[in-house]
């Protein structure tokens, strides 16, 4: 790798490298995922700056151009981002459709309560009491909806 490539490597590298850990620093990036992204830019840096490991890994690997490695090991740990990323998507995903039912499911209970509740507020106000099969459903169903 010519001086001037490699050069160019640990710059970027570097950048990266800073990057994430400002995002850190500032809170925008949990440190779940900034584990990945520190991982990923601290083994492209070591083999930006340490040549000799780049064309050891490169004739291990079978590469002619000790370059092509480095993007090759940049793009696997692009991929590997990727895959944790769908994991955690499609897990989020499936919480919010969870959330969602929940919500509707509390959100037609207090509809059905409320007009009920204000057909027998009605009947209260004209001189008729609540049953006591009425005063026993609702504790249970308050509890319900705290829980």
């Amino acid at each position: 790798m010519s001086s001037k490539l490699q050069i160019v490597a640990i710059v970027v590298s570097s950048g990266l490298l800073i990057v994430v850990l400002e995002m850190v620093r500032r809170k925008r990036l949990t440190e779940r995922y900034a584990l990945l992204w520190l991982a990923s830019s601290l083994v492209l840096l070591i083999l930006s700056a340490w040549a000799d490991l780049l064309d050891k890994v490169s004739d291990l690997l079978g590469v002619a151009t000790p370059v092509n490695t480095l993007f090759a090991v940049a793009f696997g740990f692009v991929l590997l981002l990727l895959l944790h990323f769908s994991v955690t998507i499609s897990r989020l995903s499936e919480e919010n459709k969870l959330l969602a039912q929940e919500t509707a499911r509390l959100d037609q209970e207090l509809r059905s309560r409320g007009a009920s509740g204000s057909g027998s507020a009605s009947r209260s106000a004209s001189g008729g009491g609540s049953s006591s099969a009425e005063a026993e459903r609702e504790p249970s169903s308050a509890s319900t909806t705290r829980q």
